[in-house]
């Protein structure tokens, strides 16, 4: 069997569907990587040969831009032009002209890469969609319907009103059913799996992990330092992580209980730390609640305001507002839900669902299923 994996974004759409990838090559089926040039170097090193979808542009420049307000209906302006109408059309004829040479059995995608699944569609292949929003409700009819409506039509495929392209046959969700936002927009091919958790949580003297993810923290203004100064102060290590574009010594000299550090691997930090402070990607929030940890949460945009929600509303975290969070105002809600043990008993309960569900193999099962059973 041969298998293309595709996404479109940055890692929040990748690191999703690698678990997929492996299990599914390490059932000694051939399996191609194909999304931007940005991203090589995490499908390389997970061991996968890569194509690249288009040429890599010129690098932005990585400077700090100011903090916006959060803003629901311009997180989905940007998947109705930026991901759907642009980057749709975009990126169509690169994937027919890799199916056309590659020739795969099945396409498998991030949920926002629809042109994998148009193309699929018109080579009378199966596909499977990898959700990479912890809550589901960013792709729905009223955001992404009008322009998908209107590329089919340019497609020559058939009307499809009802969108069943998203979940025709199968959808692969790394998450904790009960996380699913209640007005998500389901399917019945909607199958949920664990992605890869630790083995036992580690202990030892409080930690305080501080990130704002990897595509955030340059428009994050002066939040960094805004809650750094609340956590300094508290009783516990912090560790906080800028990325690669910022230098941690912009931040000053610093006490002995608190590193800065452009990266660390974030399996890592958890497995060790007590509480996150996060703006609430669902990488990390997933992340966080793999390893039953207890959240403080500041959402820039994106799916962020809507995990945050999730978390507020299942017991485990409590969220701030990023524009006019003070450092007084860190500092009393991370002291509160690291004394509140309610927090982690509800981080641990998630982390107990995700535990019970079935590990990548049910979704290699589930896609060799998918195969055969088209290939009838």
């Amino acid at each position: 069997m041969r298998v293309l994996f595709t996404c479109i974004g940055g890692p929040g759409h990748l690191n999703p569907l690698l678990p997929v990838s492996r299990a599914v090559a390490d059932r000694g089926h051939e399996v191609l990587w194909a999304t931007s040039g940005s991203l090589r170097g995490l499908v390389e090193t997970a061991g996968f040969p890569f194509h690249q979808l288009g040429s890599s542009p010129s690098p932005a420049p990585a400077t700090r831009g100011p903090l916006l307000v959060p803003d629901i209906q311009r997180s989905e302006e940007e998947v109705r032009e930026g991901f759907t109408r642009l980057g749709t059309r975009a990126r169509l004829p690169l994937v027919r002209a890799l199916v056309s040479e590659w020739r795969p059995d099945l396409v498998v995608c991030d949920e926002f890469d629809f042109a994998s699944m148009l193309v699929a569609e018109e080579a009378g292949l199966p596909h499977a969609s990898v959700l990479v929003t912890a809550t589901g409700v960013q792709i729905r009819p009223d955001v992404v319907g009008e322009p998908l409506h209107e590329i089919r039509a340019e497609c020559g495929l058939p009307e499809d009103p009802e969108l069943t392209m998203l979940g025709r046959h199968l959808r692969l969700s790394p998450f904790p059913p009960s996380f699913r936002a209640p007005d998500a927009w389901r399917f019945g091919t909607e199958h949920a799996f664990r992605p890869p958790m630790p083995a036992a949580l580690s202990s030892g003297s409080p930690l305080v992990y501080f990130t704002l993810g990897t595509e955030f923290a340059l428009e994050s203004g002066d939040l960094f330092e805004r809650v750094l100064a609340g956590l300094r102060d508290l009783p516990v290590r912090v560790l906080m992580t800028v990325g690669r574009h910022i230098d941690p010594a912009e931040f000053g000299p610093q006490p002995e209980h608190v590193r800065i550090a452009r990266y660390v691997p974030q399996e890592e930090v958890l497995a060790d730390c007590t509480l996150v402070v996060s703006h609430g990607g669902s990488g990390t929030v997933i992340g966080a609640l793999a390893h039953g940890k207890p959240m403080v949460l500041t959402p820039m945009g994106a799916d962020q305001p809507m995990n945050a929600d999730r978390c507020e509303a299942l017991g485990v975290g409590r969220t701030l507002d990023p524009v006019t969070v003070t450092p007084a105002e860190v500092r009393a809600t991370v002291s509160e839900v690291l004394a509140d043990p309610g927090y982690r008993r509800s981080a641990e309960r998630l982390r107990a669902e995700m535990a019970a569900l079935p590990g990548p193999d049910h979704a290699a099962d589930l896609l060799e299923a998918l195969v055969r059973c088209t290939a009838r």
